[in-house]
């Protein structure tokens, strides 16, 4: 059976199982309203309008009457219905009506029957399928009850709230249990559980929602994260650029952002009788540079970027952690280049943009490409260009990608980097867009060299998106153990008694001046408390800082250290300074691995 294959059957189990579920919440909770139940990725859901309220405890009940569903061996039938018979089967499902209703004139409309072994319907839904024939197909033994939710029916805030139960089905108890081993190694793994351990960031619902505090920790690693996208953005070409955060309005209306956008940006303010906006995105204000006085050909390619911090609204509902947030800093990047320079500027960037994914240790990476979607702004014949010079980057670098139809920004085609975490999850990352609106509609020109004035070619290019998502894929995929360049705490020196303080102090000078001395941040503590020597180890393990140097009577006598490692493997003994060499090779070279 072949990968496509197999997940059609798991979506066709799943997707029954969510009946079977429907059919054991009716059962147990008698004037309970049906909604939809689709399977989705790794499982299922159905959303409910319940007599009372539920929680997480009243899983088990669910799960054992879906069992004894099951295992009594159900038909799911299929049966056509005429719109008059499926508005009055459903009369008093308000939800099935809603939907029928919504259906063209003349669409076959389907229900899906559980029957029992004598043919008797024991519970019915509006679907189109398709199902399993009989629920000896479901392996009872190989689904689970996740957890409850709300939703709003539709979508639509201003609807009924109604709960939302997810569940997961697989083939094989087998398949199950490697999946629930992988979502615990999930939550152990969530940023917003490690931000808190390791005190990288806080997030204060009570001064404003989706708004990331910086712990002094998470500034150590932002700094040092910052410095290298710097330092490499240099040595790659590019200017770093500064704007405000703040600019009237009318760059949005002029960009096109206020038609397209205007739902993510937040409300104009009002100074000086003139409307401000808070800015969504940098691009308006890096044109202003551009314009600032006239460009030649000589002068392009120009490449600009930014880490500049922007403010956009999400819902509060799909607010998550780091990974979905209100005011984030990205790294932004815009090219202006002529048409015959377009080419080689996408190829370098995507190239610039997969070896700094590597260095950050993310190998598999795979690419979109996105068209022309149906609102859309410039030529054909310029889209199809630039679509055709993307897909010759992306296939030079010997990327494996897929089309996404349609799936392009209103004003030109784009790249996308989707990476794969430690765990297999996959993230969207780098974009790389062609932009056709904004050189018009702010009148942007380059003079060539035959004296005419034309239009430059933009490509926005964000890398690593933002910061603060990024930070949270980051978290995730190294589970707090990040390499000791970026490490917030690299270093911690331990006293193996109150007797060896004065050394342990003398070894955290050593490796500071060191520090100095090279220019390499060594990030170094020396843990003087009163506490045991496991427990101090444990801490600092719990901590995750990569190297621990344990300070005795025999490291005293010698001049060295003993060096333990945040997974307990220990390395031979080294002088102090052959120690600070080996650590700043690590970190000069952004070594992976201790």
């Amino acid at each position: 059976m072949s990968a496509n294959q197999k997940e059609e059957r798991l979506s066709l189990i799943r997707h029954s199982v969510s009946h079977v579920m429907a059919q054991a919440v009716t059962t147990l909770f008698p004037g309970t309203k049906a909604a939809i139940g689709p399977s989705i990725e790794n499982g299922f859901y159905y959303d409910f309008l319940l007599p009372r309220p539920i929680a997480n405890e009243d899983l088990p009940a669910i799960e054992a009457e879906m069992k004894k569903l099951i295992d009594s061996k159900l038909d799911l039938v299929r049966v056509e219905l005429s719109r008059e018979e499926a508005l009055k089967r459903f009369a008093s499902e308000e939800f099935k009506t809603e939907l029928i209703n919504e259906l063209p004139q003349g669409e076959t409309i389907t229900v899906y029957e559980n029957r029992d072994s004598g043919g008797a319907c024991l519970w019915a839904d509006l679907c189109r399928g398709p199902h399993v024939a009989n629920t000896r197909e479901i392996n009872s033994a190989a689904f689970r009850l996740m957890n409850i939710a709300g939703a709003y029916w539709r979508g639509d805030e201003n609807r009924p709230m109604l709960t939302r139960i997810y569940g997961t089905a697989w083939e094989n108890p087998k398949d199950l249990k490697a999946y629930l081993a992988f979502l615990d190694e999930v939550e152990k793994r969530d940023h917003r559980r490690l931000g808190r351990d390791l005190d990288l960031y806080s997030i204060h619902e009570e001064a404003g929602a989706g708004l990331i505090y910086w712990h002094p920790n998470g500034g150590r690693m932002r700094v040092a994260i910052e410095d290298f996208w710097r330092r490499e953005h240099y040595r790659n070409g590019y200017e770093i650029l500064y704007t405000p955060h703040i600019g009237k309005s009318w760059l949005w209306e002029t960009s096109g952002h206020l038609g397209f956008y205007k739902s993510n940006m937040y409300s104009p303010m009002e100074i000086d009788n003139q409307d401000y906006i808070i800015k969504p995105m940098n691009c308006p204000f890096h044109i202003l540079i551009y314009k600032n006085k006239q460009r030649s050909y000589r002068d392009l390619p120009l490449r600009w970027a930014e880490l500049g911090t922007v403010y956009r609204y999400e819902r509060s509902g799909v607010l998550h952690g780091l990974l979905r947030v209100r005011g984030f800093t990205q790294d932004d990047a815009h090219i202006f280049c002529t048409p015959e320079q377009m080419e080689a500027e996408i190829l370098e960037v995507l190239r610039f943009s997969l070896w700094i994914w590597k260095v950050f240790g993310f190998k598999d990476i795979k690419a979109y490409l996105a068209t022309k979607p149906a609102e859309s702004v410039g030529e054909q014949s310029r889209w199809d260009a630039a679509l055709e010079s993307l897909r010759k980057a992306v296939e030079a670098e010997g990327l494996a990608y897929e089309i996404d139809e349609g799936g392009g920004a209103f004003y030109g085609p784009k790249i996308d980097l989707k990476i794969r975490d430690a765990l297999g999850r996959e993230w969207q990352m780098t974009t790389i867009q062609f932009d056709f609106n904004e050189p018009e509609r702010f009148d942007m020109t380059f003079v060539d060299a035959d004296g005419r004035h034309k239009r430059p070619y933009m490509v926005h290019r964000a890398l690593l998106g933002s910061l603060e998502r990024f930070f949270g894929v980051l978290i995730e995929h190294f589970g707090g153990a990040f390499p000791v360049w970026i490490a917030p705490e690299q270093i911690a020196v331990i006293p193996v008694a109150e007797g060896f303080n004065d050394y342990a102090q003398k070894i955290t000078d050593c490796l500071r001046a060191r520090s100095r001395e090279s220019g390499c941040d060594l990030r170094v503590s020396t843990e003087l408390d009163d506490d045991r020597l496991s427990a101090k180890i444990r801490n600092c393990q719990n901590r995750k800082i990569p190297y621990m140097l344990v300070a005795g009577q025999r490291e005293m006598d010698e001049g060295t250290v003993s060096i333990r490692l945040r997974d307990g493997r220990q390395l031979e003994s080294m002088k102090i300074a052959d120690f600070a060499d080996y650590v700043q090779k690590k970190v000069e070279t952004k070594d992976l691995f201790l």
